[in-house]
């Protein structure tokens, strides 16, 4: 064989060679070792109402209100033009488009999704977040339990993930949101003076929350409400004591949460043991002892999601719950004012079926929480409180700023 053709020869399989993927091995670091599949399918419209479609996705262990406090892991948007082009305005569909999601890990998920009809949707603010007046609610539905479904992004047996396809989510003018979020301020029982702080010490604290229209720029909820009722879900026409505490148990639920100790560098909106607001509780973090009766419990180094006991105070909203016949009424009042009492009470929520009580109460700033049972909330404080909403595009509203304040400043 001549040089020259040894050559070519050589070059030859060169090519061949080069042709061949070459080989991979996983790196020391996992974070670049995990496998990930997709979850897509079609939203199916039916409705007159116009707007981008946003479509959340959820670990199935961690759900949204009202079942949960969960929050979606991702989101995807349905382009309005995408899903219903130049159809008529009273059209009411139904309009199919497709989604997707990418980057998804294997594990049990759900998907909501809604219309942004007012287009006020920001998924980057507590304050711009979620549904109100006039969008249109939906899910991915079993078509069986008619209950919202749960998919899995599986494993096959060497590990590789298998994509979650054909997930049906849909949207109709039944699930048309009725109210405004519970956009509130505080003031202390009894009094009209919004405040922007208020001690708790060693009585039980009484506020009162008041709807607090806020219509600007591009936060707009002119008209929000409490929608307040008594659980029944037995069915008797008796309140509910779910948890045996001589209370009945209504409609908003309230929580006051333990914020992150102010700090160079920390988010002053970010819950303690949380911040990254991710709704995860941070792998390491601020633990508290324990009360096990009168018995002080050491910490155990798990970090604790720290809540006040706290709750609607519901004797003079009562009259207004309960039909002629004392009985209680099925749908829920709207009013806009909610008194709440806060107690010196400390609770460990990690686990929300089992709160564990903590001994003291711990110092420092707490947010409020509402919860409607439509799975509307609002918290103070937010982003439009006074140093932060300019820094976001957003209107400011010092009394957005308010918090419980347990301890000297």
């Amino acid at each position: 064989m001549t040089r020259h053709a040894t050559h070519l020869g050589l070059l030859a399989l060169a090519l061949v060679s080069a042709c061949e993927p070459p080989p991979v091995f996983p790196g020391a670091d996992r974070r670049q070792n995990t496998r990930a599949a997709r979850v897509e399918g079609e939203v199916v419209v039916s409705s007159q109402a116009r707007g981008n479609v946003v479509v959340l996705l959820y670990d199935a262990a961690r759900l949204p209100p009202p079942t949960g406090t969960g929050r979606p892991l991702t989101f995807a948007l349905v382009p309005r033009r995408t899903l219903f082009g130049d159809v008529r305005e009273f059209d009411t569909g139904p309009f199919v488009a497709p989604f997707a999601f990418s980057l998804v890990n294997p594990g049990l998920y759900q998907v909501r999704a809604f219309i942004d009809a007012n287009d006020d949707f920001i998924p980057w603010y507590g304050a711009t977040n979620e549904v109100n007046t006039g969008d249109v609610g939906g899910a991915a539905i079993d078509s069986i339990s008619k209950l919202p479904l749960t998919f899995a992004v599986g494993l096959t047996a060497e590990g590789t993930p298998v994509a979650a396809l054909d997930v049906p989510v849909s949207i109709g003018d039944a699930a048309r949101v009725p109210t405004d979020r519970p956009l509130f301020e505080v003031a202390m029982a009894g009094s009209a003076v919004p405040l922007t702080e208020a001690s708790l010490g060693s009585a039980p604290l009484a506020l009162d929350l008041r709807a607090r229209p806020v219509n600007e720029g591009v936060v707009r909820q002119s008209q929000p409400v409490f929608l307040v009722r008594f659980v029944d879900d037995d069915g008797d026409g008796v309140p509910d004591d779910a948890n045996g505490d001589g209370v009945p148990d209504l409609w908003p639920r309230v929580v006051v949460r333990k914020l992150a100790a102010e700090a160079v560098g920390v988010n002053p909106l970010a819950d303690e043991n949380d911040l990254d607001r991710n709704g995860v509780i941070d792998e390491t973090g601020v633990d508290y002892e324990h009360l096990d009766g009168t018995t002080a419990v050491p910490a155990d180094g798990v970090p604790d999601l720290v809540v006040l006991a706290a709750g609607i105070n519901p004797t003079e909203l009562a009259p207004q719950l309960l039909d002629a016949m004392g009985r209680v009424k099925p749908a829920p009042t709207p009013m806009t004012r909610l008194p709440i009492v806060i107690r010196p009470l400390a609770l460990d929520a990690t686990d929300a079926r089992r709160p564990a009580p903590i001994k003291g109460v711990p110092q420092g700033r707490y947010a409020i929480t509402v919860i409607q049972q439509t799975g509307q909330t609002w918290r103070v404080p937010n982003e439009l409180q006074d140093g932060l909403a300019a820094r976001f595009g957003l209107p400011a509203v010092s009394s957005q700023t308010f918090v419980v304040r347990v301890g000297p400043r």
